[in-house]
């Protein structure tokens, strides 16, 4: 019984950190910003979830293929969002009057 409230009360956080990465990425208007704000928030999401299904299904099989997708995910999606933010920087030519620190 506890393992399940517990369990619950994981996924559920984390489907919420979901949900608010999703008003951040509506809310900001310049890319880098949606980004960011969907880059840290999903990484804490997609860890509560993945944690939630440990806890639920117990040490494991299951659970060290959790982790490896959990991994999986913590380093692409950091190379996927720095690709993107480079794309950004190197053809939007009025990258400079977004930017808070001038060169």
């Amino acid at each position: 019984m506890i393992r399940e409230i517990l369990a619950a009360a994981l996924i559920g956080l984390g489907a919420v950190c979901c949900v608010l990465s999703v008003f951040g990425v509506y809310k900001f208007d310049y890319v880098l910003t949606r980004i960011h704000a969907a880059a840290v928030i999903d990484t804490l999401g997609t860890l509560l979830i993945f944690a939630g299904l440990i806890v639920l299904r117990g040490l494991g099989w299951a659970a060290a293929k959790i982790v490896l997708i959990l991994l999986f995910q913590w380093v692409t999606g950091p190379v996927s969002t720095h690709r993107i933010s480079r794309v950004e920087v190197m053809t939007n030519p009025d990258y400079e009057q977004h930017c808070e620190v001038k060169r």
